[in-house]
């Protein structure tokens, strides 16, 4: 393929992705119009195209979308589609990372969508796309297979993946976590009560460590301007010097003159007349 028709096919992509993002915003009619015509740009994309991974990720991630909004049983089958999307797009390139992360969310959705239990193969299928996210990039599924962990009631793993997201700065505000139904069995137990303590505590240790480290900068620089301004006794006593050599000559010092007692010539005396 030459490289202006690849060119043109990234173009195309890239205005599908847009129009995806616009149908997400409209009504649903208008929006279930718009995906069609997504799908089919896609498609196009696909055929005989290095882009075809991309393609089916982008793809997959619309599908996503668009199911999220939608009620069982028509989203069941929509969540299925996206999936068989991710995987596609996996098969073509392995180490696709947000393939890996969104096939996993993606099981999830569709394993609480179908209401089936913990030990359904949608959750296994969901803790190996997240194990296989984790491979790729370390710790960047960590939180997501905590609550695949979190449903199960799997009580040491869970903490074990939560702690991993904690040390990767992979873990939602503390809001989002509490309110996150995959973790609703475990939330009121002291392990999990304990950890959130943990979070509070370990940003009340970084924020003193930040203003420690604030205050100490602070007063090295205040010490460097001190240091600055203060005068250079070499260069003051060099200055002193010059300043005493453009001066008028002035005697070393002062001579103490004694006064002088001024003692009359004797006057003749005039012969005295006999």
């Amino acid at each position: 393929m030459s490289f202006f028709a690849s060119f043109t096919k990234k173009s195309k992509l890239d205005a599908a992705v847009k129009k995806a993002a616009k149908a997400r915003q409209n009504e649903e009619s208008i929006a279930d119009q718009l995906l069609k015509e997504v799908y089919q740009e896609y498609a196009d994309v696909l055929t005989g195209d290095p882009l075809r991974a991309e393609t089916l990720y982008h793809w997959g991630v619309t599908l996503l979308h668009q199911a999220k909004s939608k009620t069982p049983p028509e989203s069941i089958n929509i969540y299925r589609n996206a999936i068989a999307k991710f995987s596609f797009c996996m098969t073509l390139d392995p180490n696709y990372l947000a393939a890996a992360i969104d096939a996993g969310v993606a099981c999830m959705d569709l394993a609480r969508a179908r209401g089936v239990p913990p030990s359904d193969e949608l959750y296994e299928m969901a803790k190996r796309q997240f194990e296989k996210a984790n491979s790729i990039q370390a710790g960047v599924a960590a939180f997501n297979l905590a609550c695949v962990h979190g449903v199960r009631g799997d009580n040491e793993h869970c903490l074990e993946a939560l702690q991993t997201a904690k040390e990767k700065g992979n873990l939602p505000e503390d809001a989002d976590i509490l309110a996150d139904p995959d973790l609703a069995k475990i939330k009121n137990q002291d392990w999990f009560q304990d950890f959130m303590v943990s979070l509070e505590e370990g940003r009340r240790i970084e924020e003193e460590k930040r203003l420690a480290k604030k205050t100490a900068e602070e007063a090295a620089e205040k010490a460097k301007l001190e240091e600055k301004n203060r005068p250079d006794p070499v260069y003051s006593s060099q200055k002193k010097v010059e300043e005493r050599k453009s001066e008028p000559v002035a005697q070393a010092e002062e001579t103490v003159h004694t006064p002088t007692e001024h003692v009359s010539a004797p006057t003749e005396e005039s012969p005295s007349e006999e």
